[in-house]
């Protein structure tokens, strides 16, 4: 049995004019190093709420809580919100916006213990928040720091396979590799892992200014929804993960210099040659000429 979520609380809505008075208000300014740039369209934010598609039903786990504007709109609609914040300067303004909503929990700190795993803490609480208010599905939605889009949404997937959706505001590259195709600039080993385990559709495209500080890149609104069905195929996510890793860390080799060549232990000539044949894959090409199936295979013969 789900709670209903608490009636909304006014709270300001985040403009360019807004943002100034409370940074100033505040003595604060925008952290480049932390990847800090605040959404200022109104549009944007309602966009990224109705992508999510919350009810009493989901509890939400938001990145980057910044000034708390996300957050106040995504627990009016959610049934629990845990929001992760490590810039400590900025708790007390998001606290004063999101304002006395019960079903907010805040974590102050880094959402990654270390680049390849992810905070115990904050999905403790995440966990959590979801039991106390009869949760039955949860979502990341979120417009993330630049710096811990990739990790954070690779990692996710890895480790949590109960995640419904990922509603994330990330940079355009990083959105063009995660829906990229074989054969294209794009198509590299989070390509790969992302679309093994995921749905990936860009929402929208988002230009510098619709941010501050402004960005130098654009950005966009990206949903991936995990698929059970490809989780099931992939089997240990982790070892695949690890197994692209090492098969793209030198991107210009062909399949059979990189297979050789392995980072973990060199393997021999004619074994590689034979297995490859056995999978009818042709050695002298990239792997970015693979598409998601012989991805897949590859591992299974030589991961």
């Amino acid at each position: 049995m789900t709670d209903t979520p608490s009636p909304p609380v006014p709270s300001p809505r985040q403009t360019l004019t807004y943002l100034h008075r409370l940074f100033e208000s505040y003595g604060l300014e925008a952290k480049s190093k932390l990847g800090q740039n605040f959404l200022i369209d109104l549009n944007l934010l309602d966009l990224i709420a109705r992508t999510a598609e919350l009810d009493a039903a989901d509890a939400v786990l938001e990145v980057g809580t910044g000034t708390g504007s996300l957050t106040a709109k995504l627990a009016d609609a959610a049934g629990a919100v845990v929001t992760v914040e490590i810039d400590k300067t900025l708790q007390p303004v998001a606290k004063e916006v999101v304002g006395p909503r019960a079903n907010v929990t805040f974590v102050f700190g880094d959402c990654l213990a270390k680049k390849n795993e992810l905070n115990p803490d904050m999905l403790a609480a995440w966990d959590r928040a979801a039991s106390d208010k009869g949760c039955a599905r949860k979502k990341l939605v979120a417009n993330l720091p630049y710096v811990v889009a990739t990790p954070l949404v690779t990692n996710l997937l890895i480790a949590r396979a109960d995640v419904e959706r990922m509603v994330v505001m990330v940079q355009w590259e990083i959105a063009e590799r995660m829906r990229a195709v074989p054969n294209t600039k794009d198509y590299n080993a989070l390509s790969v892992l992302v679309q093994s385990v995921a749905d990936v559709e860009v929402v929208r495209k988002v230009g510098p200014s619709n941010f501050h500080p402004r960005p130098k890149v654009d950005s966009a609104i990206v949903l991936i929804k995990p698929n059970a069905e490809k989780r099931a195929k992939v089997g240990d996510v982790a070892k695949f993960r690890a197994f692209l890793r090492d098969l793209y860390v030198h991107r210009r080799k062909n399949l059979r210099q990189a297979l050789i060549g392995w980072p973990t232990g060199a393997r021999e000539k004619a074994a590689v040659d034979a297995r490859l044949a056995e999978l009818g894959l042709d050695g002298t090409a990239r792997s970015e000429a693979l598409d998601l199936d012989q991805h897949l295979r590859l591992a299974a013969a030589f991961g």
